[in-house]
């Protein structure tokens, strides 16, 4: 049964579009925590556009769960992983224009810097992941990286599922499905652990969840949109639900 990391940046994205001290996104991992979150995911950007380094400090001394941090290669922000020490740091991409992380790391482009960031954060007891893309070179170089997990960008799946036409859209989703599973298959044989995230929402979770051999799977925005209406808690909770028995869907 894969685990539910909670991702708290756009509660954190709220909170600056106004510049202002709420919402906390650390009273929102308290509130994920107890509506069944296995995990707290939070991004470090390099501009701080969301989360900021008071945040990342306080979430480390206050989340009970997995704590993971996702970052880019950049030293300081390294550096701070280092301090900090995580439960786990995902590697990501990351481009200021961007909205929002818009794919996966290319491991083999930059293999020698993912391997020392990797065996740095390694050496301070921190498990490393690395956002990817569903590529079997891409998974490769990863473990020949040193990571101990990957997690698969799944937006291409997502936006597929936003297709207007039906029957693209299913030719479309059943495409993205099948690069997934079979780059589940492929991190397996590589001795990873396999997570997922980026995109995925109440309605099309399903699908990917059923997928054998992902231990967890990490999503945001849309249970912070849920949670507009229904309380955080509750809304990780539904989430939760979903990801654990996807059959229900």
């Amino acid at each position: 049964m894969a685990g539910l990391g909670v991702n708290i940046d756009h509660v954190a994205t709220l909170r600056q579009a106004r510049r202002t001290v709420e919402p906390d996104p650390v009273w929102a991992a308290v509130e994920a925590e107890l509506g069944g979150a296995d995990g707290i995911t939070f991004h470090l950007r390099k501009d701080r556009r969301h989360i900021n380094d008071r945040d990342a400090r306080v979430l480390r001394q206050t989340v009970r769960c997995k704590l993971n941090m996702e970052l880019s290669m950049d030293e300081e922000v390294v550096a701070i992983a280092l301090d900090l020490k995580p439960d786990q740091a995902t590697v990501v991409p990351e481009n200021r224009q961007e909205i929002t992380t818009e794919g996966g790391l290319d491991t083999v482009a930059h293999a020698g810097r993912l391997a020392e960031v990797t065996s740095a954060l390694r050496g301070a007891g921190i498990e490393v992941s690395a956002f990817i893309d569903p590529l079997g070179d891409h998974i490769a170089a990863a473990r020949d990286a040193g990571c101990d997990a990957i997690e698969f960008h799944t937006g291409t799946y997502a936006n597929a599922c936003l297709i207007a036409n039906a029957h693209e859209r299913h030719e479309q989703s059943a495409l993205a499905l099948a690069a997934i599973a079979t780059g589940v298959e492929l991190g397996l044989e590589a001795g990873l652990t396999v997570h997922a995230g980026h995109g995925l929402t109440y309605t099309n979770v399903a699908p990917v969840a059923r997928i054998e051999g992902f231990t967890e799977f990490n999503i945001g925005h849309s249970i912070i949109a849920r949670a507009v209406f229904v309380g955080l808690s509750e809304a990780v909770a539904e989430m939760k639900a979903l990801v654990d028995v996807p059959d229900q869907m």
